[in-house]
């Protein structure tokens, strides 16, 4: 890769990053900006473009190979349109591919930023690690963002809609409205967002103003703030019961800011699943936590690359071989 470079961006809903890399874990360079989501998504690409554009110009004695953005979804895949995508309110139908590759006169590849996280994780991460080549992402921030990498490939489905595990229903009668427009999805009880709302409704004094702060005060020894952590990891208990009883993967790994709280969480986590997965119950490995993963086991472990992930694999995205850029394209003619 050392002759060659690609640009990446990571689109979220608060921050967008962009980096150049050339190989293995670190970029070359990279830009931090605010997504000015109230500007509206014409702004967002103007910005992303800008910076784009400012990394090349860095980069004169390398090749371009490519451009790869990660965005927040539901997207529809591979024609890059986004379809009311709950943490980027305003940008339901944006055609983000056709916006990008007209300001910037060239192609770009696109995928969901949940799926490039976990194709970073397979390659350089746990993945990469444990010597896994199918494993299952779910990234705790904002929202809940989930990716499938299956035999070394992106699970897209025949849309580019696969793995939403975000809004798998964790709690039916009564649950807590969410931005998809459903009720009672992960999203609403294991994301940032959803630790905050949950904090709210049960302390009424001291309340704390971010999901960190209450997992300092669940440590401090309050209880109600504890239950919010036992609510996480129950949520998340039901979600991991439906994707291990129906995809058997050896590992499920568990990323962003709110698997700060592992401590807190996990023992209702591991409770919980172990009473409602009996697939998990036939294959829970002897130790949790190893340094090297027993043969037909399943595994649940905090990802490796941090806040990272997403934007190196937005990055690895131009490097991928022809037939892992066209799957999707491959699999709605298929449908058709």
């Amino acid at each position: 890769m050392s002759e060659t470079y690609s640009i990446g961006v990571d689109l979220g809903g608060t921050n967008l990053r962009i980096a150049s890399y050339a190989g293995g874990v670190d970029f070359l360079d990279s830009i931090l900006l605010p997504t000015r989501l109230m500007e509206g998504p014409d702004r967002v690409v103007a910005d992303m473009c800008e910076g784009i554009d400012t990394l090349r110009a860095n980069q004169n004695d390398r090749r371009l190979i490519g451009v790869g953005i990660g965005s927040p979804g539901p997207m529809e895949l591979p024609a890059g349109i986004l379809h009311n995508p709950p943490n980027l309110p305003g940008w339901d139908g944006f055609d983000l591919r056709q916006a990008i590759e007209s300001t910037l006169g060239m192609s770009v590849h696109i995928e969901s930023d949940a799926n490039l996280a976990a194709l970073a994780e397979q390659k350089f991460g746990a993945g990469k690690t444990h010597g896994v080549n199918s494993l299952c992402v779910l990234t705790l921030g904002t929202g809940v963002g989930s990716g499938l990498i299956l035999h070394g490939r992106i699970w897209h489905g025949s849309t580019g809609m696969g793995g939403e595990a975000g809004h798998i229903i964790v709690q039916d009668a009564g649950g807590a409205s969410c931005g998809c427009g459903g009720y009672g999805c992960l999203e609403q009880y294991a994301s940032a967002s959803a630790v905050l709302r949950m904090a709210r409704e049960r302390i009424s004094d001291a309340v704390p103003a971010t999901a960190h702060d209450v997992a300092v005060l669940a440590r401090s020894g309050d209880a109600r703030a504890a239950s919010v952590f036992e609510s996480v990891g129950h949520a998340l208990a039901i979600a991991l019961t439906s994707l291990i009883n129906t995809l058997n993967l050896p590992l499920y790994l568990l990323g962003g800011g709110v698997c700060d709280a592992w401590d807190l969480l996990a023992p209702a986590m591991f409770r919980v699943l172990r009473q409602r997965s009996y697939v998990y119950r036939l294959t829970e490995p002897e130790v949790l936590e190893p340094s090297r993963l027993q043969k037909n086991k399943t595994y649940i472990l905090g990802a490796q690359l941090g806040s990272a992930a997403g934007l190196l694999g937005a990055c690895l995205l131009p490097y991928q071989p022809k037939e892992f850029l066209s799957e999707v394209a491959e699999d709605v003619l298929v449908h058709q």
